[in-house]
């Protein structure tokens, strides 16, 4: 990483989806459009906001909490692919320290899974029972960044089939309080049946989201409810449910439909103007950096190019609460070769990567 210097980023500036300029300035790792009188050193080529990945677990691997040298290589990896701003949906490891460190990805977090006893990844998350839903909702809501994450649905073994994980007066009172304390709320949902009652309790996003049906996409669109589908982790279904399948064929059935027809889900979500963000779900079973692969799925699924984009950058960021490349924002951004408005295929090598206003690499 480079000292922090004067930048003078030059040829395409995408400050929005229809808004491009020609340049601007990095000044004491700020954003200005102003010319400054220092000399500055020139990075060419297209701009854009540093990535988001609003679906990734720092701190967290396949069998639960790493230690900070993992913890510090998955940050690198997700950084080094541009991914300058993570929402983390769930970890249980403390990565506060990545807070001090200017050369790591911001991250807002959503605190601990919340989930009901044995029905979720072991050392994930806290399992407890529907009558303390309200005080774990209000720990993980004073624990977080404005977030707190549910598990909405997860196989239940005597039924052999994914289930609601909560009853709906419970989770209309666990979001309740979560939002008199100034969280937003989001939650892990694989099937249909836990949908009409998350989001008819107040729910703010929902992950994966691969349940939507043609009852329950006008819902949220009505409601403004979010989804983030990590269409690269819906992709390892068909391994799941093969592993599944001696044991629980309902639910191994359940997972192959669920991902034929992940595609067309999230078009029809995207149609009906369901807000839709980019998210990967690294960090349990996958890898970091899989930002751009995740934005090329979305576009596959049918969102077009400039709003899988956005979905990733201005969209995402505003969503979050967090500034693009306005004036006198923190200098984050990725600065790429060739326009990835022609083809999002090119967010996977970005040419440089300005954090906090230093060149990174």
């Amino acid at each position: 990483m480079s000292d922090r210097v004067v930048l003078h980023v030059k040829g395409r500036v995408l400050v929005g989806p229809e808004e491009v300029r020609d340049e601007l300035w990095v000044v004491d790792g700020r954003i200005s459009y102003e010319r400054p009188r220092a000399e500055a050193v020139t990075v060419q080529g297209w701009a854009l906001p540093g990535l988001v990945d609003a679906h990734c677990h720092v701190g967290l691997d396949r069998h639960g909490a790493v230690d900070e040298a993992t913890s510090e290589k998955q940050a690198l990896t997700d950084r080094d692919a541009g991914t300058l701003l993570i929402r983390d949906a769930g970890s249980p490891a403390d990565t506060r320290w990545i807070d001090d460190r200017e050369d790591l990805p911001k991250i807002i977090r959503a605190g601990r899974h919340i989930a009901r006893t044995r029905r979720y990844i072991r050392n994930f998350a806290h399992e407890i029972e529907p009558d303390d839903l309200v005080a774990y909702v209000a720990r993980e809501a004073r624990r977080g960044d404005g977030w707190v994450k549910l598990v909405g649905d997860w196989i239940d073994r005597d039924a052999g089939d994914l289930t609601a994980c909560w009853p709906r007066g419970a989770v209309e009172a666990a979001i309740a309080e979560a939002h008199r304390l100034g969280a937003r709320v989001t939650a892990h949902c694989f099937a249909e049946e836990s949908l009409q009652d998350l989001v008819e309790a107040g729910i703010d996003c929902v992950e994966h989201a691969t349940g939507l049906t043609e009852d329950t996409i006008p819902l949220f669109a009505e409601r403004g409810v979010a989804i983030v589908p990590t269409l690269v982790n819906i992709a390892t279904f068909p391994d799941l449910a093969a592993g599944g399948e001696s044991r629980f064929p309902r639910w191994s059935a359940h997972m192959r439909r669920l991902y034929e027809g992940r595609y067309d889900t999230v078009g029809a979500a995207y149609d009906a103007g369901i807000p839709v963000f980019v998210g990967t779900d690294a960090g349990g079973s996958l890898p970091h950096g899989l930002v751009a692969a995740e934005v090329a799925e979305l576009v596959k699924a049918g969102v077009p190019p400039l709003q899988a984009l956005s979905a990733t950058t201005w969209g995402a960021r505003r969503w979050l609460g967090r500034p693009a490349l306005e004036e006198g924002a923190p200098a984050d951004l990725v600065v790429y070769d060739e326009d990835p408005r022609a083809d999002v295929r090119l967010l996977a090598a970005p040419h440089r990567v300005v954090l906090d206003g230093r060149v990174i690499g």
